[in-house]
């Protein structure tokens, strides 16, 4: 009997793997990567047509001595990490790796889900290792170690040590400084809308919001500006007296389909929006759920792979959910055609929608099996695959137009005719900002307002006219959730990116999260700053877009990798040159202390860090002693609600400032928002600035503007 040898990239893979292939099979792990380019050097010859040279990790000596073994022994070795480019060059790495072996017998296997049917034809359809996805991804890995090994030791130079740039990262942390000084220069403007509270005879009351004026009669609608009190209360001057009269209903039904199945980008997003995920959490779960889970005894693949682009879905799979749907909720449920969804054009569409290996396989079956983050993630996927094979959601919807005047009022309501998909999933919504036109659309789509019957030329009754003031809002800063999109949307990084350069540019604190935005530090300002300053191709947006495209084209056999990498770096190093001669330098001089060191008895200096100042050894980097200045709490005026105690400034571990009870640990009250010194007149605690606004601390008071 033959031997065979799969050889997958995590235990938890293999262990469901070798379940499936039963006698003959042995399924080992890799562990991820078995080579990369050295930690210590650049690891590219730049004079040699960019031969990147490959070191074997220590990390991986032990597993690639194990696997030459087994492979030797194997008649049959089958390469099977993920379906993607990553997944690709891990596989040609093994095959470098074990070559001792005889090559003939190496095959690449892939399988878009972890099931015993999709594993079994896999074998039955192996190929050779495709060069085009393995050039595509050294292409970017050369990329990224040439941005990253030679702009990180100028930014070490001129602004402080430890600092890093990546060629995608660094774009990013563009996009949320962009947007940052967006709100900073923003100026509120003040504006009114009017609603007029109006009956019938039988005192069926309902709300309608001015539209704007009637240049003539059965004439076009002006849209009205009101900016400012005098304004609003002129028209509410000249509404009161004359009569309110219908000069049209309209109802419609209105269709409202469901969205496609999840890609990774709105797989990130979603649980983003509905269960407080970082991307980077979405997806180290969504891989718990592909790679397999014990579910009754039986290791069992969740998920299909999560790392793509296209909303495909496998026929099967389509006729499997379709079956679900009419034995769950009937035909009306059920659309008489299988609903298909267009994947954009720059999708590699090499593999599926994200969903469920079985659709028969309901959230609450098996609850049991899974944690509480792997059952929400996949009641979530569940929901959105089987709501997407689901008859549209039916609403009747009715518009009134009502003339006072000159001035028109309308008034939209819907109800629920048919819930459809709605039964079992809705999208959810970003934060949007609030402009003058947002806040008169918020009162188009308002869904639950129910209108009495009304006809035209039926008389009906004002009871009052409400004049209301806003302000238009600054652009809400970047969540994970809509800079996943923002990135998509631009063409910056691929579906295997987003989580890790979300996770970077915080870990490299050039940008931390407050109340669940994303905000840059000072330090992610300034090195944007000089980033876009001196090597603004890199920073370009389209430029980096571009570069993707072009890092697709390589997987399409139609661009060279060598040839991508010499048109880029060319032009790079010359600004590189510049920049070296004309970046100012913003490190500060080490200042001088009293205090030697108690390690090796040099004198230590002050120095600056990513949190501030800092004592540190002059024998740096062979002494690495460090201590903190001791620094006075500062006090913030008020007391703690809680115990009493002062409420101070203090820096979390992140180096985020927050206001806490000088009594911690024993007092553990903390707030985000600086506290004002007031009072709050409604229960006593003090009052903190928060959105341009004073609010309480603990209960719901928000000082009016007018005081």
């Amino acid at each position: 009997m033959s031997k065979s040898l799969v050889i997958v990239e995590s235990p938890a893979k293999a262990k469901t793997i070798e379940k499936f292939l039963g006698k003959g099979f042995t399924v080992k792990a890799s562990m991820g990567h078995v080579r990369d380019l050295p930690a210590s050097t650049l690891g590219v010859d730049l004079e040699n047509n960019f031969e990147p040279k490959y070191v074997t990790l220590k990390t991986r000596q032990k597993i690639i001595t194990d696997l030459k073994k087994s492979a030797k022994q194997a008649d049959h070795i089958y390469l099977a990490p993920d379906p993607d480019r990553e997944g690709e060059a891990i596989a040609w790495h093994l095959m470098q790796a074990i070559s001792d072996a005889d090559q003939d017998k190496i095959k690449r296997i892939e399988f878009n889900e972890i099931t015993q049917k999709a594993v079994q034809n896999s074998l039955k359809n192996p190929r050779e290792v495709d060069l085009d996805l393995v050039n595509a991804q050294q292409a970017r890995r050369i990329l990224d170690r040439i941005v990253g090994y030679k702009i990180s030791p100028l930014l070490w130079k001129k602004i402080q040590k430890g600092l890093s740039a990546g060629r995608v990262q660094s774009v990013a942390v563009r996009l949320v400084c962009e947007r940052e000084a967006e709100i900073d220069a923003f100026k509120e403007e003040e504006y009114w809308t009017i609603a007029a509270r109006l009956a019938t005879e039988s005192n069926a009351e309902f709300t309608a919001q001015l539209k704007g004026r009637q240049t003539e009669p059965n004439g076009s609608v002006e849209k009205l500006h009101i900016g400012n009190k005098e304004t609003a209360s002129q028209i509410v001057f000249e509404c009161e007296p004359l009569p309110f009269n219908i000069t049209k209903v309209e109802k419609k039904e209105r269709k409202r389909n469901p969205s496609a199945p999840f890609i990774t980008s709105t797989l990130q997003q979603e649980a983003s929006r509905k269960l407080g995920f970082s991307a980077k959490r979405t997806m180290t779960i969504a891989q718990q759920l592909y790679e397999g889970m014990d579910i009754g005894g039986e290791l069992t693949g969740l998920i299909t792979y999560m790392r793509t682009d296209s909303v495909r879905i496998s026929d099967e799979a389509l006729a499997e959910v379709r079956g679900y749907i009419q034995e769950q909720w009937g035909l009306d449920y059920l659309p008489p055609t299988v609903r298909f969804f267009k994947t954009k054009k720059s999708a590699q569409d090499a593999h599926e929608a994200v969903r469920p290996t079985s659709a028969l396989r309901a959230p609450d079956t098996i609850q049991t099996y899974l944690d509480k983050d792997q059952f929400r993630l996949y009641e979530l996927i569940w929901k959105r695959f089987v709501a997407c094979q689901m008859t549209p959601a039916l609403m009747d919807t009715t518009a009134i137009d009502i003339l006072s005047g000159s001035y028109l009022f309308r008034a939209n309501g819907s109800i629920m005719k048919f819930p459809g998909f709605m039964t079992l999933y809705v999208e959810g919504q970003d934060d949007k900002q609030r402009t003058e036109a947002s806040s008169q659309e918020d009162t188009d789509d308002d869904n639950e307002n129910l209108l009495p019957e009304l006809t035209e030329g039926q008389k009906i009754d004002l009871r009052k006219i409400i004049p209301d003031q806003h302000f238009t809002e600054p652009p809400p800063r970047y969540t994970e959730a809509t800079l996943v999109k923002t990135l998509e949307e631009k063409g910056i990084g691929r579906p295997s990116t987003y989580a890790s350069i979300i996770g970077t540019i915080q870990d490299r604190q050039y940008v931390i999260k407050e109340n669940k935005a994303l905000a840059p530090t000072d330090m992610g300002k300034l090195v944007n700053q000089q980033l876009v300053l001196h090597f603004p191709t890199v920073l370009d947006i389209e430029f980096t877009a571009d570069m993707e495209a072009k890092l697709d084209e390589i997987e399409e056999g139609k661009l060279l990798w060598q040839n991508v990498l010499k048109d880029f770096y060319e032009p790079f190093a010359e600004s590189l040159t510049v920049a070296t001669g004309a970046m100012q330098n913003f490190k500060p001089d080490a200042k001088p202390t009293d205090e030697i060191c108690e390690k090796c008895g040099k004198p230590m200096v002050i120095r600056m860090g990513r949190f501030g100042e800092f004592i540190a050894c002059t024998g740096f980097p062979e002494c690495k002693t460090t201590k903190q200045i001791k620094k006075e709490p500062v006090s913030m005026g008020v007391k703690c609600p809680e115990c009493g105690g002062e409420v101070i400034q203090r820096r979390s571990k992140k180096g985020r400032f927050f206001f806490g009870c000088s009594g911690y640990p024993n007092c553990k009250f903390a707030v985000w928002d600086k506290p004002t010194g007031e009072l709050c007149p409604k229960c006593g605690v003090f009052m903190v600035k928060k959105a341009k606004k004073d609010k309480c601390a603990k209960c719901d008071y928000e000082k009016a503007e007018e005081e």
